[in-house]
C-alpha cells in the first residue's frame, strides 16, 4: 500500500516512451496568446498585468544589470506556477516533484550568477567568502564554510521545491485515502475529513504558488550579491 503512494512521482511513459518532455512542455500550450485585434481579452489583460506587477517586485532590489534577467525569472517563475498548479488536478503529474528537473533548472541558474560574479567583480565575489574583521586563526575555517554554503545553494534550490511539491501531494493522497476508507463505516467522520482535504488542497495552492515565487526570489537575490 505505500509503495502506491509513490507511484503518483513515478515519470509517466506511453508503450515505453517517456512522457516527460510533454509534462514539461504542455504548460506552455495553455497560455493565451495575444490576438492580432487592437483590444486584448480579460484573461490576457489580467496575465499581462500580474507578470508586470511581479517583474517590477522582482527587479526593484536590482541595479540596471540585473535587469537583463527579467524575461529569464519573469517567464520561469510563469512555468513554475502552471507545472505546479497542473499537478494539483487529478490524474495529472507534476514535473517539479522530480528533483532530477528541479536541480537541472537551479544548477545552471545559480551557475550562471557566480560566473557573472567571477567575472564583473571578481574581488567582491572572492570577498563574500570572508567576512571583514575576522580574527586571522578563523580563516581557514570560515573560507571553507562559505565556500560549503555556496556550492549548498543550488542543492537547497532544488530539495526545497521537491520536498514541498511532494509533501503536499503526499498529504492529499493520505487523507483522500482515509475519506474512502472512512465513508462506509463513519459517514460523519469521513465528511469531516473531506472537509479537511478541501482546505489542505486550497492550502497547497498557495504552496505551488509560493514555492515558484521563492526559488526565483532566491535566484534574484544570488543575482543581486554578483551584480
Amino acid at each position: 500500500m505505500m509503495v502506491s503512494f509513490f507511484d503518483q512521482f513515478a515519470s509517466p511513459s506511453f508503450l515505453g516512451i517517456p512522457l516527460m518532455a510533454v509534462a514539461i512542455a504542455l504548460p506552455w500550450v495553455l497560455f493565451p496568446t495575444p490576438p492580432s485585434r487592437w483590444m486584448n481579452s480579460r484573461l490576457i489583460t489580467a496575465q499581462t498585468w500580474l507578470i508586470n506587477r511581479f517583474t517590477s517586485q522582482l527587479m526593484l532590489p536590482l541595479n540596471v544589470g540585473g535587469h537583463k534577467w527579467a524575461l529569464l525569472l519573469a517567464s520561469l517563475m510563469v512555468f513554475l506556477i502552471t507545472i505546479n498548479m497542473l499537478g494539483l488536478l487529478p490524474y495529472t503529474f507534476t514535473p517539479t516533484t522530480q528533483l532530477s528537473l528541479n536541480m537541472g533548472l537551479a544548477v545552471p541558474l545559480w551557475l550562471a550568477t557566480v560566473i557573472i560574479g567571477m567575472r564583473n567583480q571578481p574581488t567582491v565575489a572572492l570577498g563574500h567568502l570572508l567576512p571583514e574583521g575576522t580574527p586571522v586563526p578563523l580563516i581557514p575555517v570560515l573560507i571553507i564554510i562559505e565556500t560549503i554554503s555556496l556550492f549548498i545553494r543550488p542543492l537547497a534550490l532544488g530539495v526545497r521545491l521537491t520536498a514541498n511539491l511532494t509533501a503536499g501531494h503526499l498529504l492529499i493522497q493520505l487523507i483522500a485515502t482515509a475519506v474512502f476508507v472512512l465513508l462506509p463505516m463513519m459517514p460523519t467522520v469521513a465528511v469531516l475529513t473531506a472537509a479537511v482535504l478541501f482546505l489542505l488542497t486550497l492550502l497547497e495552492v498557495a504552496v505551488a504558488m509560493i514555492q515558484a515565487y521563492v526559488f526565483v526570489l532566491l535566484l534574484s537575490l544570488y543575482l543581486q550579491e554578483n551584480i
